[in-house]
């Protein structure tokens, strides 16, 4: 009869997240290749090409107005309910969460915090890049829209670029930055890209972006997923620091449930002759070293490192106690008589062959 136990779906899986390996030795942190500085260029000049268009209130700001006025969440009203779901993909709090739980679980799973690490770069350099320019450039939105045919800047909006879009793009494209597998990487950045997409064009559909907001926004996601490889060095720097921290607080944790000492309850003391002693705190000490019956008597001790530093560096040689019994010293008359115990007479055995000596003597006349 074969008694081998039926595992479920569900506990292969753990099964083999339980084989997986703690610190993978085949991870390998992506580096500034040529390939991706030729697209860091081409992002970088379409995001400057975006950026003067709208500046200079081009085609492209004509064919937001154009998308504004078709009103696509008029045209399907039936996806709207969908998309006000769709569209949380790329707000940042929610999405944050998210991959910083799955995140955080492969940082626990591999020991190294290199993917929290990197999470939060991308995130403050978005936070920086994105917001320095919504608060630059100042677009209105198109409900806020006062001109028709304006681009709107400089108006006290926050709208250009895109924060959903470029969001979307760093949040779920950070997961295929950190894939482990070329496999992983190539299925997660399409899944990404899916994402990004679909949450941009539901900002559109929605009428809470231009057009132009959506390609800024992408644009300015790339851009700092593409640099993420100049950040390396300092991302491996801050999770050094933050283990070496670690392991300074479990030393430190480790040393404090020692008892300390009895040194530690020395104090050092001027006493009035202006030499400094080492008074000894019975508090202390029985903090050190507690014991239910044990008085402990306070006493000034001589403090050797005053002494050494009076002497010229040189210990003195230590005095001998005057008494070590701990007694009061008495001259002869004062001291009391002492009798000695038991009787003067020999011992019986003594007796007996004294008597035995005299009774083998001969008698003689006289």
């Amino acid at each position: 009869m074969r008694t081998d136990q039926i595992l479920t779906r569900l506990e292969r899986v753990f099964a083999r997240l339980d084989r997986e390996p703690e610190r993978p030795a085949h991870l390998q942190t992506p580096r500034m290749s040529r390939h991706r500085v030729v697209l860091l260029g081409s992002t970088l000049a379409f995001y400057l090409a975006i950026v003067v268009a709208v500046l200079t209130t081009s085609w492209l700001v004509r064919l937001d107005w154009q998308v504004m006025f078709f009103r696509p969440y008029e045209q399907w009203p039936q996806l709207h309910a969908f998309l006000d779901y769709l569209v949380v993909l790329g707000q940042r709090g929610p999405t944050a969460v998210m991959v910083a739980a799955w995140l955080g679980w492969r940082s626990w799973r591999q020991h190294t915090l290199r993917p929290l690490i990197t999470l939060g770069v991308a995130l403050l350099l978005l936070n920086v890049t994105v917001g320095a320019v919504k608060i630059g450039l100042g677009r209105l939105g198109p409900h806020y829209a006062t001109e028709i045919g304006s681009a709107e800047l400089f108006a006290g909006g926050d709208i250009f670029p895109s924060g959903h879009t470029a969001n979307a793009v760093v949040t779920w494209g950070i997961l295929a930055y950190l894939a482990s597998t070329a496999v992983t990487r190539r299925v997660l950045s399409v899944v990404s890209a899916v994402v990004s997409l679909s949450v941009g064009a539901t900002t559109v559909y929605l009428g809470t972006h231009w057009v132009s907001d959506v390609l800024l926004g992408w644009s300015a996601g790339l851009l700092i997923l593409l640099a993420l490889p100049w950040f390396e060095p300092l991302i491996a720097r801050a999770e050094a620091y933050v283990f070496g921290l670690r392991d300074l607080l479990r030393r430190r944790a480790e040393t404090g449930r020692i008892p300390a000492p009895i040194a530690t309850a020395l104090t050092p003391v001027l006493s009035a002759g202006g030499k400094w002693q080492l008074r000894l705190d019975a508090d202390a000490l029985a903090a050190a070293a507690p014991a239910p019956t044990v008085a402990v008597v306070t006493a000034a001790v001589p403090a050797t490192t005053a002494a050494a530093a009076a002497t010229g560096g040189r210990s003195p040689a230590p005095r001998p106690a005057a008494h070590t019994t701990g007694r009061p010293h008495l001259i002869r008359s004062e001291r009391t008589p002492v009798t000695p115990a038991g009787s003067r007479r020999p011992a019986h055995t003594e007796r007996a062959a004294a008597r035995g000596a005299a009774a083998a003597r001969p008698v003689t006349g006289g």
